[in-house]
Order: C-alpha cells, then sequence, then structure tokens
C-alpha cells in the first residue's frame, strides 16, 4: 500500500512538470501526437512512426479514430534501438518487412479504453500488485509493481517522467522497452518447458513441468502434436505438471498407466479431455459465470465430452483438478495450467 501511494504521488508531480510539452495532445489524436513528437525537436517515436507506417493501414486507423477510446504503451527509440542490439539488424528488418508480425507486435501494445496512471495503481492496489489486460492483439499484457514501487508492463518499465499523455481518442504511456507477444505454439511451449526443466534440474532451481505431458503427446495419435502444433489453430489447454501425472500413476498404478500410454486411442481421448477447441482465458470464463449467475460452467472438450469448471473460495477447478496457472499466451492458443490429470467419463 505504502510503495502504491508513493508511486502515485511521484506520478502525479512527473505529470505536472511534462505537461507544457504536451500542452495540445488532448486535442490531437494518439496517431497526430505520435507524429508531432516524432518530427520534434527531442524526438522521442521516430522509429514508432515507421513501425506504425510499414504495418497493416488498420494500425494508423486505429489510432487516428477520433471515436475510439485506447491506451497505447508506446516504446522510445532508444526502446527500438536496444531491440535491433539484441536482434540484429537483419532478424528486426525481417520483421518490418513481415507486415503480420510488425503489426501483431504494435497492437501488443495496444490496449481498448482509456486507463489513466491512477487507473493502473487503483487495479494494481485491488489485486496486489499484479494484473493482466488484454491487448488489441489477443494476447495479454502482464502489469506488475515492482520491489522499488515502479511499474512494468509486460518487463519493461514505465517512463514515470512520461505518463499520461492525453489524446483526443485516448492516452499515452512510455516505457522503456519493445514488448512481444508470444509467438510460439502451444506445443512450442510444452517442449521448451520440458526441454528447460531438464536443464535446469542439476542446479535444483526447478524441476521439469511438462515432461510426462510431451511423452504422452508424443505416444499418442499424431492428430494430436499436429493440433497443437498448428498456429492457425484458437485452442485452451488445461496442462497437467509431471506431480499430476505421477499421482495418475500411483493411484492407477504404474502397470495400468503403461497399459494406457501404449494404447493410443486411449491415450488420446485422455488428452483430448484436456483441450478446449476455443481460446478461453480466465476473464472469459468469468464473464460466462457472470452471464449464467452460476460459480459452475460446463464446457465440451476436444475428444466430445463434457467438463465442469467451478469457482469456490478453495480455487479455481476443472472437474476435480485445481488451475493452478492461467493464462499462458501461445500463438494459438493459451495454456492453463493443472494439478491433476482429468479422465474423461468413457475413460
Amino acid at each position: 500500500m505504502r510503495k502504491l501511494i508513493v508511486f502515485l504521488t511521484v506520478v502525479a508531480v512527473l505529470v505536472l512538470s511534462a505537461l507544457p510539452a504536451f500542452a495540445q495532445e488532448g486535442e490531437q489524436t494518439i496517431a497526430d501526437i505520435v507524429v508531432a513528437q516524432a518530427s520534434g525537436d527531442a524526438p522521442e517515436f521516430t522509429t514508432l512512426l515507421t513501425a506504425v507506417q510499414a504495418a497493416d493501414p488498420a494500425v494508423l486507423e486505429a489510432l487516428s479514430d477520433p471515436e475510439a477510446e485506447l491506451t497505447v504503451f508506446a516504446p522510445t527509440d532508444a526502446a527500438f534501438a536496444a531491440l535491433i542490439e539484441a536482434l540484429g539488424e537483419e532478424a528486426f528488418g525481417e520483421i518490418v518487412a513481415d507486415q503480420e508480425a510488425l503489426t501483431g507486435i504494435l497492437l501488443f501494445h495496444v490496449v481498448e479504453g482509456a486507463a489513466m496512471s491512477s487507473d493502473v495503481v487503483a487495479l494494481l492496489e485491488e489485486t496486489e500488485g499484479f494484473f493482466s489486460v488484454e491487448s488489441l492483439n489477443g494476447q495479454y499484457i502482464d502489469v506488475e509493481l515492482t520491489e522499488e514501487g515502479g511499474i512494468t508492463i509486460d518487463g519493461a518499465n514505465l517512463n514515470l517522467e512520461m505518463v499520461d499523455i492525453e489524446a483526443s481518442n485516448g492516452v499515452i504511456h512510455v516505457i522503456d522497452a519493445v514488448i512481444l507477444p508470444e509467438d510460439r505454439t502451444i506445443a512450442e511451449i510444452v517442449v521448451d518447458a520440458a526441454g528447460m526443466g531438464e536443464m535446469m534440474e542439476d542446479d535444483m532451481e526447478m524441476e521439469p513441468e511438462f515432461t510426462t505431458l510431451l511423452t504422452a503427446v508424443g505416444a499418442a495419435d499424431p492428430a494430436v502434436l499436429e493440433t497443437l502444433s498448428d498456429p492457425e489453430a484458437e485452442l485452451t489447454v488445461f496442462a497437467p505438471t509431471d506431480a499430476a501425472f505421477a499421482a495418475l500413476v500411483e493411484a492407477l498404478g504404474q502397470e495400468a498407466f503403461d497399459g494406457i500410454v501404449a494404447d493410443p486411442a486411449a491415450l488420446t481421448n485422455i488428452l483430448l479431455y484436456h483441450v478446449v477447441p476455443s481460446i478461453v482465458y480466465s476473464g472469459d470464463l468469468g464473464e460466462m459465470m457472470e452471464e449464467t449467475e452460476a460459480m459452475e460452467l460446463t464446457v465440451e472438450m476436444a475428444n466430445g465430452a463434457t467438463a465442469t469448471i467451478t469457482v469456490s473460495e478453495e480455487g479455481a477447478f476443472i472437474n476435480d483438478a485445481e488451475i493452478i496457472v492461467t493464462d499462458i499466451d501461445a500463438v494459438n492458443g493459451v495454456i492453463h495450467v493443472i494439478d491433476a490429470v482429468i479422465v474423461p467419463p468413457s475413460e
């Protein structure tokens, strides 16, 4: 609480001191401000403007729409320079030349609705220092309070000297890094998580989370891996941890578990029972439950059977498995981590 109050006070002072430089912004759209600032005496948005112009015209149209209400987290020229240094000139040039990829990155910096810094601080106070918000590219941005009392936007620091730049169609907050949406598929994330765990296991820093899940996917019908690897798919995966599979082995016995793994049809049926053939974030589940005025929701899984999602004081569950991590973005959907393997009724 103290950090939040101190931060809000600092922001207020800095915004007041920065107002003269942006005195006319309230009458300009976000696009107007980016253009004007890029050509000013101390330009900050030159590369941002170049990127917007190279992206799908819909990006510029959105930022120019006087009827829109948007929040833009705008990277500085120095932020883009750091990205170029990290990726290399050639790789960065490939991104700029790929209109679809560039558009996705730019839209990842834009949120629907005009959120002032005071709104952000208030929400951080309500959520104990962390929340996620959907960007216009469909993936979620993580907003977090740092130990020093600052705020990060998906890891990029909010520039306290350049927040609350008001436009006629929203507000701009300046950040010190370019934030990048997730470009891996669900399959790639599972593979990377399993591999990272194996690499770090010797250091005892972490245990692999999805090693058994990866093994199961590899033993199932190849269509499962193809689906999780399809960048055009729209999926929600409830991913059991290694501990969840270990608990299932203990409950069934090693011989019975090995029998399931050796039966591709049965294994495929179980794995598809962990997949919803659409993208459902935790916030979407909350909205669905509000609409039905119930704390329980029935969802159809990819194998055709239904599962029940419930929310209570004890936590959120799908069937008897607790959802322990939510909203891990992938280019083809979202992953929620669960602490048990859920078994379809037919099994």
